[in-house]
């Protein structure tokens, strides 16, 4: 099993909003905007679904096996993570047709105290393509304080705009890297194809009655926590720069390698984007994983004799066993998320 780079089964995930059509392109199938939105990555975790399809909605299941990618990192933790012995990333592709509720998911602290987890839920989003008139929200309006907040929660009942009043917003950018602090106020809009990169949960705090024409319950908005403990989760203070400049750190004529997230922005994941022009490029990350996604062209993955076509919209697991011994050719971009 671990000759080789891990792909998995297509791994659509319902949500309560409703895209997808944008997938068509990048994944090449004949997708069409459905309640099932996201494609989860390599994912060992659970969606916190109402009515989940099977108890293990979200789970990534791995090609040419039955076994489920939580089953096989819970066996092999030392192959599969090195010394890191837990899958600390969840990586999601998604598609909005519709904005998505006002939200802000916790930092470490909130879910140690509420959600008996290590993990909170920084994000960073990475757009891959847009519908026309696509929009983002980020931070809230300077001077907006807890009182209106919740008169906003009480109003969004009825006014399905009260919400997204009190938020910033921003025209996002094709190829736009974009960082989203935990706790942080925020919603995708409508016509956004994003990859997101994020710590390893599912929870999301969503103060707003209605997702589109779906209304939601109070557990789909608190999670299961009182008004008053959930709103803890949001915080007040001037809302930080949300756009990445990206930094190149390897630029030659075949290789250019970006960083997009790194340590001095959080300490949860590391995103960097590779783009080879004819060139090669070794899969190396020192005694670690790493989830890599397509997201243009077209290349050759090999090494241990081994070869294989990889093309937009595909993603595998690179095994901490296994690096430093497959590499990437042709004139493809990929992105690296550890």
């Amino acid at each position: 099993m671990f000759d080789s780079p891990i792909f998995f089964h297509k791994n659509r995930v319902g949500r309560v909003y409703i895209g997808g059509k944008l997938f068509s392109a990048f994944f090449g199938d004949d997708s069409a905007d459905s309640y099932e939105p996201e494609e989860w990555i390599a994912s060992n975790v659970s969606a916190l679904n109402k009515n989940p399809k099977t108890e293990k909605e979200g789970v990534s299941k791995v090609v040419n096996s039955d076994l489920y990618f939580d089953e096989l990192v819970e066996k092999y933790p030392q192959e599969l993570l090195g010394s890191h012995k837990k899958l600390r990333i969840l990586v999601k592709v998604l598609d909005s047709a519709i904005r998505l509720p006002a939200q802000a998911h916790p930092d470490k602290e909130f879910s140690r105290k509420y959600f008996n987890s290590e993990y909170g839920k920084t994000e960073c989003w990475i757009v891959l393509d847009t519908r026309p008139d696509a929009k983002i929200y980020f931070g809230f309006k300077n001077g907006v304080t807890l009182s209106e907040f919740e008169k906003a929660i009480d109003d969004s009942e009825r006014d399905k705009d009260a919400m997204e009043r009190l938020m910033l917003e921003i025209k996002p950018e094709k190829n736009g890297v974009y960082l989203v602090p935990a706790k942080t106020v925020h919603a995708i809009g409508k016509g956004c194809l994003i990859l997101e990169i994020q710590e390893p949960t599912d929870f999301t705090i969503q103060p707003e009655r209605y997702c589109g024409e779906y209304k939601l319950s109070d557990k789909e908005m608190y999670l299961g926590l009182t008004r008053t403990q959930a709103v803890e989760c949001f915080d007040f203070a001037k809302a930080p720069n949300a756009k990445i400049e990206p930094v190149v750190i390897e630029d030659t004529a075949s290789i250019k390698t970006e960083s997009l997230i790194c340590k001095k922005n959080t300490d949860c994941f590391v995103v960097n984007r590779i783009t080879l022009s004819g060139g090669k490029k070794i899969l190396n990350i020192e005694d670690s994983y790493a989830i890599y996604i397509v997201t243009n062209g077209e290349g050759i993955l090999s090494g241990n004799n081994y070869s294989k076509t990889i093309t937009k919209g595909d993603y595998f697991f690179m095994p901490a066993c296994l690096m430093g011994k497959f590499s990437v050719s042709g004139n493809v971009e990929l992105v690296e998320c550890y």
